[in-house]
């Protein structure tokens, strides 16, 4: 969505002959999860949209490792933001960071939806439907949660090497061969991939 802003031109004292002097705007900071979750349960259009930019693909990729089936994360995916539309104004941020809130949401969905597999076909056991797991396994969930959502903020040159890494099994000499690139720039890349998903992960922490 697109907005435009039309500034009135200030006026030009007499006998001034240069042009007037031109104010930019500070772009205003970036809005927390939470603060975002708070704004779309008053009701706020735009700030759903930006949740939904922040989180979509996250979203996306956690319904698809847990599912296996891309048409079912997507409508995951769409379930969950119908969800958080419906129950923004129930979040209560003194309990818990934004994120945090969000991965429930998107966890009950795809909860919902093994169920939904579980009495459609005999072959997915009781073990694999359940809500409730061991912490271990909860806490897994939400670390692969939020790798997954600073891996996303990446660059692409930098994700795509870690992509054929981590989860194409190549090693630095194939990744290489494959992207057409010197082996030296697949270690710059996969360095600094690293370190900026270390910062996101931390910046995470602190946002809240």
């Amino acid at each position: 969505m697109e907005f435009s802003l039309s500034i009135p031109a200030p006026a030009v004292r007499a006998g001034m002959t240069r042009a007037p002097a031109r104010f930019f705007a500070m772009p205003e900071p970036e809005a927390t999860d939470a603060e975002l979750i708070q704004r779309i349960g008053d009701g706020d259009r735009e700030a759903f949209e930006s949740l939904y930019e922040r989180y979509a693909r996250p979203v996306y990729g956690f319904a698809l490792r847990r599912l296996r089936d891309r048409g079912q994360a997507e409508d995951v995916a769409q379930e969950t933001f119908a969800s958080v539309w419906r129950s923004a104004s129930s979040y209560q941020p003194e309990r818990g960071p934004g994120a945090a809130w969000l991965y429930a949401v998107a966890r009950n969905a795809v909860v919902d939806r093994i169920r939904v597999n579980a009495r459609a076909s005999p072959n997915v056991t009781a073990e694999t439907a359940s809500e409730a797991g061991p912490e271990e396994a909860v806490q897994n969930d939400w670390l692969a949660w939020r790798v997954h959502r600073a891996f996303a903020e990446l660059p692409e040159t930098e994700r795509s090497v870690l992509e054929l890494a981590y989860w194409g099994g190549l090693s630095q000499s194939e990744i290489a061969d494959f992207l057409g690139i010197p082996l030296g720039t697949v270690k710059t890349r996969t360095r600094s991939g690293l370190a900026r998903m270390g910062d996101l992960l931390e910046g995470e922490d602190l946002r809240g």
